[in-house]
C-alpha cells in the first residue's frame, strides 16, 4: 500500500519529461515547416526532371526433348528432384539460362536492331532517350562499326537541312539528309524517315558506341533468373530501362532469337541426318536388288513359288489326310466290334445302337430291328410262339438280321478302300514334305540377307520421312507464356518513397539540427538539469520577462513565479524559524545569472504581503541592486555596507535606506567598491548587520557575490536561514554545476535550494504549465503547446 503512491509519482514525472521533450523540439515548428515545404518542394521537382526507369518483364516455358525418359529411370529422376538433389530439369534449365545471357546472342540483337546508336530528344531540362524507329532520320555508319565512337547534336534547320555539332571536338557541319559526311574518322549519313514527321529547330543528341560497349550495357541490365519450382521449366525476364519500349524490343528480340538458334540448330541436325541417310539409301538400293535377283533365281530352279505358303498347305493337307485315316479305321473297328457280337448274339435279341457308325442305313435297320423285337416280345406275353403272328415276326426278324449282316459287310468293303485311298495320298505329302527342309535351308540363306538389306532399306526411308516431316514442321523450342510487358510505372525514382523519403527527410532534418544543437549545447535548460547534479531542491522557475521588477497587484507569469517562490521558501524554514526573523542570502555560480534580479524582486513580493523586509547588497565586487530597483541615483547619497565594515562604530541604521522610491521594503545598498572586499567581510563586522536586521524585519534578503569566483559568500554564509542558489538556463555551462554540487556535499552553504532564472517556457525547457490567470493576464502573449497552438489556427484560420 505504501508503494502505490510512488509509482503515481514515477509515472506523473514520466509525462512530465515526455512533454517537456516535446516542447523543446515544438518550439522550433517553424523550423520543422519549413523544412517540410522546401524538401517536399525538392522532391517534387526532382520527380518531375528526374530521369526515370521502367521495369520489363517476359516470360518464356523451355521444352526440354531430352527429358521425355520413361519407365523406372524417370520414376528416379522425379524422386530425386522432388527431394531437393537436383536433377536433368534443373540442370537443362540453367545450362538455356547461360545460352540466352550469352554475348553471342545479344550481339545478333544489337546488330538487328542497331542499339549501339543511341538515339536522344533534347528538352528544356533533360534529354530523353527514344527508339530509332520513332526517329525523322536514321543515322548509317560506314566502314566497321564493331569500333565506331562518337557524340554528336543534329539541329533540324529546315525540311533537308541538318547542323552537326560533334560534341568530342566541337566541330559544326552542315549537311542534308541523304548526304555522306565524315565526323572524326568515320563516315556517316543521315537517312530520312518519311514515317514520322520533322520539327524545325528540335534537337537531337545520338551517341554512338562499339557494339561490345552495347552487349556488355544490355546484358548488365537484363536479369534472367529460373523459376523458385524446382522441376519447373519457366524462365523469367527483366529489364530496367529507361525507356519502356526498348526494354520491350530488347526482351523479344532475344526470345526470338534464342528460339531461332534452337531452330537453326535443329535443321542442321535434320540436313545432315538427311544427307547420310540418302546416301546409304544409294548403297542399299543395290544391294537390296541383287538379293531379290537371287531369290527369283532360286524359286525358278526349285519350282517354287513360296515355299513357306507350300509347307503350310502340304502340313494342312496332311493333318486333314491323317484325320480322315484315323476316321475310317474307327468305323472298320466298330464293323468289326458289331460283327462279332452278331456271331456270339442268337436271333431275336435286342442290338446296340448309336455305336459311332456313320452309315445311315446300317443305324436305320438295326433301329427297325429292335423295334421288331419288343413288338414281338410284347406278344409272347400274352401269346405262344406258335401263334402266327409271332412266327411273322419271327421271320421278320431273321430277315432283318441278314439284311444288317450284308449292310455291314458292304460298309466294311467301302470304308477300306477310302482308307486306303488316303494313305497313299498321306504317303505321297509325307515325301514332299520331307523334301522341303534342304530346299527352305538353300532359300533361308538368300532370305534372310534379302529380308535385312530390306528392313535396313525400310527403316532408312522411314527416318528419312521423319526427318523431312520433322524439318518441315520445325516447332518453336519454347512457348513465350508473358511478352515483354512494362506497365508504365517507374521503378526508379519511384514516387511514393522519394515523398514518403522527403517526408521524413524534412522532419528529421531540422530534428538532427536541433538534436545536435543540444546535444552540443553545454548550458542548463531546466530544473532537471540542477537537479540530476546538484540533487538539491528546486523552489521556483523565474520566466524570461520584459520588466525587470514586479509591480504592485501585478498578476503577470513572472509575479505568479516568485509568490511560487515565496511559498516555496516557507518550507525550507524549521519549525523554529516560523515565527523568528528569516536571513535568505542569494547566490549564483557566476556574475550574470540573475541574483539581484531575483533578490530585488523576492524581497518586492514579500512587502507586498505585508511582511517587513529588508534588502542588503552584499555584493561589494559588483554592486547591482539600486541598478535592479531603478534608484542608481541613491548611492551618491547614501553609505553602505563597505563603509559600515570599514567604520563599525557607525550605526547599522544610518545606511539603512528607508522605503526608497515606490517600494514598500528598506534597502541596504553595497556601498563603495573597496580594494580588499574578502578582509572586509572577515572582520566580523557584517554579523553586526545582520544581528541587527533580525531585531527589526521579518526577512532579510542578502544579495551575495558568485560562489565561484570570489570567496565573499562563504565567509559569511553561517548567517544564512537559507541560501538560494540561482542558476540561469541558457548561460551557465553543466560543468560548472559541480561547483554548488560540492558546496552542497561539503555543507558550506546552510539550507541550501535552488532557484531557476530566465526560463522561456515557450522553449518547452520547463514543465510548461504557464503562469498567472485571471484578469491579469488578459493580452498577454501565450506559451509553451498554447503559444504554437494558437499560432497554427491563426495561419490555418481555424476558429
Amino acid at each position: 500500500m505504501e508503494q502505490q503512491p510512488t509509482k503515481i509519482n514515477n509515472y506523473q514525472e514520466d509525462d512530465v519529461n515526455f512533454r517537456q521533450l516535446f516542447e523543446q523540439y515544438a518550439y522550433y515548428w517553424k523550423w520543422f515547416v519549413v523544412s517540410l515545404i522546401l524538401i517536399m518542394g525538392i522532391a517534387i521537382v526532382y520527380l518531375r526532371y528526374a530521369q526515370k526507369n521502367y521495369n520489363t518483364t517476359a516470360k518464356i516455358l523451355l521444352k526440354d526433348e531430352k527429358s521425355a525418359s520413361a519407365g523406372e529411370l524417370a520414376g528416379i529422376a522425379e524422386l530425386t528432384n522432388s527431394m531437393g538433389l537436383g536433377g536433368t530439369r534443373s540442370a537443362f534449365v540453367t545450362d538455356q539460362i547461360q545460352v540466352l545471357s550469352s554475348r553471342r546472342l545479344m550481339r545478333k540483337v544489337v546488330d538487328k536492331h542497331n542499339l549501339n546508336v543511341v538515339y536522344a530528344v533534347k528538352g528544356n531540362i533533360r534529354t530523353s532517350e527514344v527508339l530509332e524507329k520513332d526517329m525523322p532520320f536514321i543515322v548509317e555508319n560506314f566502314g566497321n562499326q564493331d569500333s565506331t565512337k562518337y557524340k554528336i547534336r543534329i539541329t533540324i534547320k529546315s525540311s533537308d537541312r541538318l547542323e552537326i555539332t560533334n560534341l568530342v571536338s566541337g566541330e559544326k557541319i552542315s549537311t542534308k539528309f541523304n548526304e555522306k559526311i565524315k565526323i572524326g574518322k568515320y563516315l556517316v549519313i543521315f537517312r530520312r524517315n518519311i514515317t514520322n514527321r520533322i520539327d524545325n529547330n528540335a534537337e537531337y543528341v545520338v551517341n554512338v558506341i562499339p557494339k561490345d560497349w552495347a552487349v556488355d550495357a544490355n546484358l548488365n541490365a537484363i536479369n534472367i533468373s529460373p523459376s523458385k519450382e524446382m522441376q519447373s521449366y519457366i524462365v523469367n525476364f527483366s529489364m530496367i530501362s529507361t525507356l519502356g519500349k526498348k526494354s520491350e524490343l530488347v526482351l523479344n528480340s532475344l526470345i526470338e532469337a534464342y528460339n531461332e538458334d534452337l531452330t537453326n540448330d535443329k535443321s542442321r541436325t535434320t540436313r545432315a541426318t538427311s544427307d547420310f541417310i540418302n546416301k546409304r539409301l544409294m548403297i542399299i538400293s543395290k544391294d537390296l536388288s541383287g538379293a531379290d535377283a537371287e531369290a527369283a533365281d532360286f524359286k525358278s530352279a526349285n519350282s517354287m513359288v513360296d515355299m513357306a505358303t507350300e509347307a503350310s498347305v502340304f502340313l494342312s493337307t496332311a493333318s486333314d489326310n491323317d484325320k480322315k485315316v484315323l476316321e475310317y479305321r474307327t468305323q472298320l473297328q466298330l464293323v468289326d466290334h458289331m460283327n462279332d457280337y452278331l456271331k456270339r448274339q442268337e436271333i431275336g435279341k435286342l442290338l446296340p445302337s448309336n455305336i459311332g457308325l456313320q452309315d445311315a442305313s446300317i443305324v436305320s435297320s438295326i433301329s427297325e430291328y429292335n423295334k421288331i423285337v419288343l413288338e414281338r416280345d410284347d406278344l409272347l406275353k400274352s401269346a405262344s410262339n406258335q401263334n402266327p403272328a409271332v412266327i411273322a415276326l419271327n421271320e421278320q426278324i431273321a430277315e432283318s438280321d441278314n439284311n444288317i449282316r450284308q449292310s455291314l459287310k458292304n460298309y466294311q468293303k467301302v470304308t477300306q478302300l477310302a482308307l486306303n485311298s488316303i494313305e497313299q495320298k498321306s504317303n505321297e505329302i509325307r515325301g514332299r514334305i520331307n523334301s522341303i527342309p534342304s530346299q527352305e535351308q538353300g532359300f533361308k540363306k538368300i532370305s534372310r540377307q534379302q529380308q535385312i538389306v530390306e528392313s535396313l532399306y525400310l527403316l532408312l526411308l522411314q527416318k528419312r520421312e521423319e526427318s523431312e516431316v520433322k524439318a518441315a514442321a520445325t516447332p518453336d523450342n519454347l512457348k513465350v507464356i508473358d511478352a515483354a510487358y512494362g506497365n508504365g510505372v517507374p521503378v526508379s525514382p519511384r514516387k511514393s518513397v522519394i515523398l514518403v523519403g522527403a517526408l521524413i527527410f524534412g522532419f528529421l532534418f531540422p530534428f538532427l539540427i536541433i538534436y545536435l544543437k543540444f546535444l552540443l549545447d553545454n548550458k542548463i535548460h531546466s530544473r532537471k538539469d540542477i537537479e540530476d547534479i546538484v540533487k538539491i531542491p528546486v523552489l521556483g522557475e523565474i520566466p524570461t520577462a520584459e520588466d525587470t521588477i514586479v509591480h504592485l497587484n501585478d498578476r503577470s507569469s513572472l509575479a505568479e513565479a516568485f509568490r511560487i517562490l515565496r511559498t516555496n521558501m516557507n518550507f525550507m524554514f524549521g519549525a523554529d524559524k516560523k515565527e523568528a526573523s528569516k536571513v535568505v542570502f542569494v547566490t549564483s555560480t557566476i556574475s550574470g545569472e540573475g541574483k539581484s534580479f531575483v533578490t530585488t524582486n523576492l524581497a518586492q513580493i514579500l512587502s507586498m504581503s505585508g511582511k517587513k523586509v529588508l534588502l542588503i547588497g552584499a555584493d561589494i565586487r559588483s554592486p547591482k541592486v539600486l541598478d535592479y530597483l531603478g534608484l542608481s541615483h541613491l548611492q551618491h547619497t547614501n553609505v553602505g555596507i563597505t563603509q559600515f565594515l570599514i567604520n563599525p562604530d557607525m550605526d547599522v541604521d544610518n545606511i539603512i535606506i528607508k522605503k526608497p522610491g515606490n517600494y514598500d521594503f528598506d534597502v541596504v545598498y553595497s556601498g563603495y567598491i573597496a580594494p580588499n572586499p574578502a578582509e572586509l567581510l572577515m572582520n566580523g563586522h557584517f554579523d553586526d548587520v545582520i544581528k541587527y536586521a533580525r531585531e527589526h524585519y521579518d526577512y532579510i534578503l542578502v544579495d551575495t557575490a558568485p560562489v565561484s569566483l570570489v570567496t565573499d559568500t562563504l565567509l559569511i554564509a553561517h548567517n544564512a536561514d537559507l541560501t538560494l542558489y540561482v542558476s540561469r538556463v541558457n548561460y551557465l555551462d553543466k560543468r560548472l554545476l559541480q561547483v554548488p554540487r560540492e558546496l552542497y556535499v561539503d555543507g558550506k552553504l546552510k539550507n541550501l535550494a535552488a532557484v531557476v532564472n530566465d526560463v522561456d517556457f515557450a522553449r518547452g525547457y520547463g514543465y510548461g504549465y504557464g503562469y498567472g490567470y485571471g484578469y491579469g493576464d488578459k493580452g498577454k502573449k501565450k506559451t509553451g503547446i498554447a503559444k504554437v497552438w494558437e499560432d497554427l489556427k491563426d495561419r490555418l484560420n481555424i476558429k
